[in-house]
C-alpha cells in the first residue's frame, strides 16, 4: 500500500477566536478528521463501521501548538502511522498552513467493537494495510510536556 492522502481543511470564520486566530479546540477538530480520513483509506470506513459496529477511539493524545493560525487560513494534514499491533494503531499528524507547520498530533487509538464495549483485533486485511504503513515516528513522538 502507498502512503496516506493528505488531509485538507479551510479554517472556518466560527473556529476563531477571541485572540482573532484558530481556537485550539479546532485543532483537535481537525486532526480528528484526519483520523476519519487515514480510517477511510485503511479499510475502518463508515461501511465498515455500520455492517461491523467496529471502530477507532483515540485513547491518548498529545497535541503541540507551534503557531497561530490566521482566519481562512487552508490547513494540511500529513498523517503517517508510526505502529500498529494487532488492536491498536499510533498516527501522528503534522498540519501545515502554506507549507509551515503549525501544529502536531500523536495519537493512539484501539479497535473497538461497540456492542461488547471491548478492544478487538483488525481484521487481517485491516491489519495489513496498518503494518504496510508504518514508518519510524518523528523526532517529537513519545515526548511528554515539558
Amino acid at each position: 500500500m502507498t502512503g496516506l492522502r493528505e488531509f485538507r481543511q479551510r479554517v472556518r470564520a466560527e473556529w476563531i477566536d477571541y485572540n482573532g486566530h484558530l481556537s485550539e479546540a479546532y485543532y483537535v477538530l481537525v486532526f480528528g478528521f484526519a483520523t476519519d480520513a487515514v480510517m477511510d483509506q485503511v479499510g475502518l470506513d463508515a461501511g465498515y463501521r455500520t455492517a461491523t459496529g467496529c471502530s477507532l477511539y483515540t485513547v491518548e493524545a498529545h497535541v503541540r501548538y507551534l503557531r497561530e493560525v490566521k482566519p481562512d487560513a487552508e490547513l494540511v494534514v500529513t498523517s503517517r502511522v508510526v505502529g500498529a499491533g494487532a488492536k491498536k494503531v499510533r498516527i501522528c499528524h503534522e498540519m501545515t498552513v502554506a507549507d509551515a507547520l503549525v501544529a502536531t498530533e500523536e495519537i493512539m487509538a484501539l479497535h473497538v467493537d461497540g456492542a461488547q464495549g471491548s478492544t478487538t483485533p483488525f481484521p487481517d486485511v485491516v491489519a495489513d494495510r496498518f503494518a504496510a504503513l508504518v514508518e519510524p515516528p518523528p523526532e517529537y513522538a513519545g515526548s511528554a510536556i515539558g
